[in-house]
């Protein structure tokens, strides 16, 4: 008879416990996993993918009106509100049967109930004991709102996918990318938008020319950036909400949405009964092997507070069982992650920002284009799409790719396995651009700007 009830036990159904929970299972592993608020976590839920479809419709506004220039007579268009909430959350539970059937079909043992340790080997799920030869905990992370009079008043990205209606006026604070992409999308549908950030620049770890270049484009679709500014308190009236500031102006709004970081999503999962060692900041502390300081117990994705990407916590996943129940002996490649922020208009980026490369090789250089989209040639629209390359001198080695542009996810997908190659701007010169588009220019680029 064995031991324990499970080789595997995850606590967590998101993008990393679930892919865990069935790669573990095909290697033969017996395993559950632990969900008590949706399945599919913060990504398919409130985050990527109903984020991703609001920008989807945030930018027919834009289109709507070049289309007069093709040749198109528009309508006037209307806004319902509610069939995109409605479509949306259609879509969302088609994807959280397709996560069950997931589960199902790897023979994996899904409790739909909280699950908390009790020691390094025993969990209490939903009242009931269970044992297990290993845990992972893959619990992701929560919006994180500060301190202050009147947040209680505040929404989060966790409630704004779920709207009644589309606020007139937003306030948005924050400068990571889930403020930068929500005032995007706000005022893509029609609201009025402010976004407060309390530092110089948002995007903190972006590349400057890719942050300078997005706030002057924002700007130009109507966002109101405001930097050095942050909310001192907020009331709500009879007309809505008024943030004061700590400069002691004030901003009448409709809704004022906070994004000022995510916390590990740890609290009350009895973490101190096995003596799982924590962060300052909840993260769970992990080799690289995703193993805590209890040899047993395991952690991934956003729990661990490394790279807050679902890609990153499905090839941690794929790393952990391999090594788990397969014999393998991996470690997770976090070097050069391609990301993209769905702004407006959206970011790509791979590899090293201009700040890092200097300080890593010295000796760069860098190449940069800022240009019309030939689709606006037409349509008279003021939006500039900017590209970059950073290249190693010594080596040639293309080490930094950014864009700030249209479909900048896409083309820096591909460019991310040029990078991942090891490939050198010889190479990028000698590859044939795809013309008339926007992405050749990454193949185009002769020139490096004066140093």
């Amino acid at each position: 008879m064995a031991e324990y009830d499970y080789d595997l036990f995850v606590i967590g159904a998101g993008s990393g416990g679930v892919r865990a929970s069935r790669i573990s299972a095909s290697y033969g592993a017996r395993v559950a996993v632990a969900e008590e608020r949706f399945l599919g976590g913060t990504c398919v839920n409130v985050g990527c993918i109903p984020k991703k479809l609001f920008s989807y419709g945030a930018h027919y506004a834009e289109d709507f009106e070049d289309a007069t220039a093709y040749g198109w007579t528009v309508p006037e268009p209307a806004l319902r509100w509610k069939t995109l909430i409605d479509n949306k959350n259609k879509e969302i539970e088609r994807l959280n049967g397709i996560y069950r059937n997931l589960l199902e079909g790897a023979n994996v043992r899904l409790y739909e109930a909280r699950a908390t340790i009790r020691d390094a080997h025993t969990l209490d799920v939903g009242g009931e004991t269970v044992t297990a030869e290993n845990i992972l905990i893959a619990t992701g992370s929560w919006a994180t709102v500060p301190d202050f009079p009147g947040n209680e008043h505040v929404i989060t990205s966790l409630e704004a996918f779920y709207l009644d209606e589309l606020p007139k006026r937003a306030l948005i604070v924050g400068g990571g990318y889930i403020a930068v992409e929500f005032a995007g999308i706000l005022n893509g549908y029609g609201a009025d938008v402010v976004q407060l950030y309390r530092g110089d620049m948002f995007l903190r770890g972006f590349d400057q020319d890719v942050r300078t270049h997005l706030a002057d484009e924002m700007r130009k679709k109507g966002v109101d950036l405001r930097f050095n500014a942050n909310v001192a308190s907020l009331e709500k009236t009879e007309a809505g909400l008024v943030a004061t500031l700590e400069d002691g102006t004030t901003i009448e709004t409709d809704c004022v949405l906070y994004a000022t970081g995510r916390h590990a999503n740890t609290a009350g999962l009895g973490l101190e009964n096995a003596g799982v060692e924590t962060a300052a900041n909840g993260a769970i502390v992990v080799d690289d092997r995703f193993r805590s300081s209890v040899p047993n117990i395991y952690a991934l994705g956003d729990v661990i507070d490394r790279f807050q990407l679902t890609p990153v916590a499905i090839g941690e996943a794929m790393v952990l069982s391999g090594n788990l129940f397969k014999g393998e002996n991996r470690q997770m490649d976090y070097a050069d992650i391609p990301t993209a922020v769905f702004s407006n208009p959206p970011i790509g980026t791979v590899g090293l920002t201009e700040e890092q490369a200097r300080q890593e090789y010295g000796a760069v250089d860098i190449y940069r284009s800022i240009f019309r989209a030939l689709k606006h040639t037409l349509t008279g629209s003021e939006e500039r799409t900017l590209m970059k390359l950073i290249v190693d001198k010594a080596s040639d080695r293309v080490v930094g790719c950014h864009m700030v542009g249209p479909d900048a996810g896409e083309i820096t997908q591909g460019l991310g396995i040029a990078l991942k190659c090891g490939a050198t701007k010889a190479q990028f010169d000698a590859t044939v651009g795809i013309h008339p588009t926007a992405a050749e220019e990454f193949v185009t680029m002769r020139t490096p700007v004066a140093d």
